[in-house]
């Protein structure tokens, strides 16, 4: 679930992300056209002393692309740069929006293997952050990546891959902004294909005595479970020789915009103004959707429109952990006087080596948490958290936590490889923020 836009105040100046969990006034902002116009922008906020920061699309609940120096808006640096269809890639500028990106890609007969479930941010901010969708063997979006290009804090332009300084590869797929600012992104992609997707409900306690099962069983599998109710909804999607059969436009507005989220929105306000009535609107929403099966291309059956306005927090927890983790999550809404309006998401992703991916170095089961926009989510965030933790929990970078270095050095093995980067590239602190401060230490 997430974002749309960022929204900049003309008026003051003022940068607030998508969830409104966060506000910035920069000492000065640029939209560089090119490469060489940013590294400028660069080299000259470094003489003034002003750190730098890059944003995408605001859709980062955390603090992690706030400045009060110099602030990149990359939405010139946009569009395919290239095609190789013999190497199964495509290079794309750092600023592009991912539905921009996936909707070229299927022009060209192309596509990316996974994806998350919205497809509002742009390329760099989605990757840098760890992005990620639910897959069994296909893993986050950070790791189909086969080339990156950066500007580094001197101003230079640096270019990696596996073969071409790996160990800033290594890192700078997934490097919060911390190491460069990102500017093309080289991702492997296949031919276009199809996905039979299958969505029906099914009771928490089926998924959890199944879970293995239907991880098993399926190339992409995830589910949401409603609060207050032993209810979930599943969607299996796998691929299809066709043909290709996507839902009717009727029944896809009816149940995408007008129950998701326009009917959503309106028992979300209900739910914010009265909280009592809270289970019983889980109830009657845990049933609204039907069972469906539908076949589509892959960002048609991988994303979704997401209109109602939340802040969330996401861990990823080792995957032989999930059910246990989701019973203790479950029983503390059900013993507190917590009333929750929104249903928790739970995907998987296979171990990948990125060094600090979530999902680095372990299969990995994300468990994300929901509070409408504009209600007291602090009480029910620190309570998740602590079950999550209590698992050796990785949160999403870009999503609320309150996480710092020392915990986050003790559940990534390679998080002082990523230091010692840190300090190669940027000694002065160029992309610095509090952020980042917080979560990779002074």
């Amino acid at each position: 679930m997430v974002s749309t836009t960022s929204t900049t105040s003309a008026r003051n100046g003022t940068w607030r992300n998508w969830g409104g969990t966060v506000s910035v006034r920069p000492a000065r902002e640029v939209t560089p056209a090119s490469v060489d116009e940013l590294a400028d922008a660069v080299r000259r906020a470094a003489e003034d002393g002003l750190p730098v920061k890059a944003v995408g699309t605001g859709h980062s609940f955390t603090s992690i692309a706030a400045t009060e120096g110099l602030l990149v808006r990359p939405q010139l640096l946009t569009g395919i740069r290239r095609i190789d269809r013999e190497a199964g890639t495509v290079t794309v500028e750092a600023g592009t929006p991912l539905k921009r990106l996936n909707a070229a890609l299927a022009r060209e007969g192309l596509s990316l293997t996974n994806m998350g479930d919205i497809m509002e941010q742009t390329v760099s901010g989605a990757t840098s952050t760890g992005t990620h969708g639910t897959g069994r063997e296909s893993a986050s979006i950070a790791a189909q990546i086969k080339g990156l290009e950066l500007v580094t804090a001197d101003g230079s332009v640096l270019t990696c891959s596996e073969k071409e300084n790996p160990d800033v590869f290594a890192a700078a797929r997934i490097g919060l902004g911390a190491l460069g600012i990102v500017t093309a992104i080289t991702f492997a992609v296949e031919p276009l294909f199809l996905l039979t997707a299958r969505e029906e409900p099914m009771t928490f306690d089926r998924v959890c005595a199944e879970f293995d099962a239907l991880h098993a069983e399926n190339e992409h599998f995830e589910f949401y479970w409603f609060p207050h109710t032993g209810n979930t909804n599943t969607k299996r999607n796998n691929r299809s020789a066709g043909p290709e059969r996507p839902v009717p436009p009727l029944r896809s507005w009816f149940e995408d915009e007008f129950l998701s989220n326009g009917v959503f929105q309106v028992v979300n306000w209900v739910g914010r103004a009265a909280p009592v009535t809270i289970p019983a609107i889980a109830q009657v929403s845990s049933r609204a959707l039907s069972a469906r099966t539908y076949t589509d291309i892959p960002y048609k059956v991988f994303t979704s429109p997401r209109r109602v306005r939340f802040v969330e927090m996401e861990y990823a927890v080792p995957r032989e952990a999930l059910v246990d983790t989701l019973r203790e999550l479950k029983a503390m809404v059900e013993k507190s006087p917590l009333r929750v309006s929104f249903p928790v998401e739970v995907r998987t992703a296979p171990a990948d080596d990125i060094t600090l991916s979530t999902a680095s170095g372990r299969e990995s089961a994300y468990v994300a948490v929901h509070m409408f926009k504009g209600t007291p989510y602090q009480r029910y965030f620190t309570a998740a958290e602590r079950i999550f933790t209590a698992h050796e929990g990785r949160p999403h970078w870009g999503k609320i936590h309150t996480r710092d270095a020392e915990y986050l050095s003790r559940v990534y093995p390679r998080f002082g490889e990523f230091v010692e980067l840190r300090d190669r590239l940027d000694p002065e602190r160029r992309f610095r923020n509090d952020y980042l401060r917080r979560v990779l230490g002074a």
